[in-house]
C-alpha cells in the first residue's frame, strides 16, 4: 500500500517543501503548522504564545477538516516551543480548550532553539480514521 499525500487548499501555504498531511492505512500524518494565516501568508505572526497557539491549532483543524476528520480523531501530538518555560503553561492553558475534557491525545512538548517563520510554536499531529 502507497501513502497518499495531501494538499489542502483552505490550509496554509507550505513554508518548506512538504505535504500537508499524508496517509497510509487510515492513519494520517499531519505536518507541523505555523501560527500563519491561510488567506495572507505573509501578514505578521499574531503577537504572544496564546494567539499563536490559536492559530497553530485552527490550521491543524484546516488541514483535518480537509480530510474529512477532526481533532477528536487525533492519537498523538507533538508541539515545540521556542521560549519552552516562558510559555509552556500559557500554551497548555489555550491548546487544553480544543479538546473535551478527559479526551486529550498523547502528547510531547520539546523545547527548540527556533522554528520557522521566527514562530513562537509549532504543531504536528497524528490521526486515526475511524
Amino acid at each position: 500500500m502507497l501513502p497518499i499525500h495531501h494538499m489542502i487548499d483552505q490550509a496554509p501555504q507550505p513554508v518548506a517543501p512538504f505535504s500537508h498531511a499524508v496517509e497510509i492505512d487510515g492513519w494520517v500524518f499531519v505536518t507541523g503548522q505555523m501560527p500563519t494565516l491561510p488567506d495572507d501568508p505573509d501578514a505578521p505572526l499574531p503577537e504572544g504564545i496564546e494567539a499563536q497557539t490559536v492559530r497553530v491549532m485552527e490550521n491543524l483543524k484546516l488541514v483535518l477538516g480537509g480530510l474529512g476528520l477532526g481533532l477528536e480523531n487525533t492519537t498523538f501530538i507533538r508541539v515545540y516551543l521556542t521560549e519552552f518555560k516562558r510559555d509552556y503553561q500559557a500554551m497548555n492553558d489555550t491548546y487544553r480548550s480544543f479538546f473535551e475534557p478527559g479526551k486529550l491525545p498523547g502528547r510531547t512538548c520539546i523545547g527548540v532553539s527556533g522554528l520557522a517563520v521566527d514562530a513562537l510554536v509549532e504543531i504536528d499531529l497524528i490521526a486515526r480514521r475511524s
